[in-house]
């Protein structure tokens, strides 16, 4: 992913046939007509740049969104003035669900990166679901995987330590990245630290020390926005049988050698590297 920015105003031009995002995104499962049919509907917006934001909160709802490269932070804005981080997109997950009910956007997506996305104008996605019975298929099953990923993301909050958290943070990133055809084990992140404890309801000190002390017992390395898991079946152990009242271990101080500082950008890794 890492290109030049003349090669991105190239890819935004292929089409889902040729999108290397096809396998996990709105066209998987379609047949050839209804591939066919959604194409003419599409439309493949100019690059955005990291901090562009592709809707804010309030904005009239007007299609959903499939993110071809790059990377988009979804978050809602408090009365603050600060922001709740909601999820994270990756490339080939769709977004703007959220406005389909009342009409209008109730958070706000900001890319993180320099980001490429596909609009399906709503009003004309509908249309062709009343025709083609595999599209409305498909957009129903992405209903229910946005209603399934919500019901996650509140068990986790709700039963699960910070430990826990994290791991499971680094679990999905990884289960993500995997099917889109980058390492499962090595990738370079694209939010921030504060985005990251934002969204799993911990303090930023503790992600620090979290991510320290992970890489003092030997579950990964970080250096600067590199991550690399180095014991993926301990992480899992963390995930799964760490609570909040059964977690007996101590958070240890800081490692100066490992630095999660900044924001990470996704890359692919060939397998012969990882």
């Amino acid at each position: 992913m890492d290109r030049n920015i003349a090669a991105k105003f190239i890819d935004y031009q292929v089409s889902c046939k040729d999108c290397c995002m096809a396998n996990v995104c709105l066209p998987l499962g379609l047949s050839a007509v209804e591939l066919d049919q959604l194409m003419k509907i599409i439309d493949r917006q100019s690059p955005m740049s990291r901090g562009e934001h592709l809707f804010q909160i309030g904005e009239p709802h007007k299609s959903l969104y499939a993110v071809r490269s790059g990377s988009i932070k979804v978050y809602i804005p408090t009365e603050g003035g600060e922001e709740q981080v909601h999820r994270f997109i990756l490339p080939g997950e769709l977004l703007g669900f959220d406005a389909i009910e009342g009409g209008k956007h109730t958070c706000a997506a900001v890319a993180l990166e320099t980001t490429s996305v596909c609009a399906f104008p709503y009003h004309r996605l509908e249309k062709l679901c009343h025709t083609f019975q595999g599209l409305d298929h498909e957009l129903h099953r992405l209903f229910g995987k946005e209603i399934a990923n919500e019901h996650d993301l509140l068990q986790l909050l709700a039963k699960k330590s910070a430990e826990a958290r994290l791991a499971s943070f680094l679990l999905d990133l990884s289960n993500r990245l995997k099917k889109r055809g980058f390492s499962e084990r090595e990738f370079n992140l694209t939010m921030s630290r504060h985005d990251i404890s934002n969204h799993l309801g911990l303090a930023v000190e503790t992600v620090s020390r979290l991510f320290a002390r992970f890489q003092n017992e030997g579950l990964l390395t970080v250096r600067r926005r590199h991550i690399q898991l180095q014991n993926m079946p301990e992480i899992k152990e963390l995930f799964v049988n760490v609570s909040p009242t059964t977690s007996k271990r101590r958070i240890a101080p800081a490692n100066r050698k490992g630095n999660i500082g900044g924001s990470y950008r996704l890359r692919k890794v060939k397998a012969a590297q990882v």
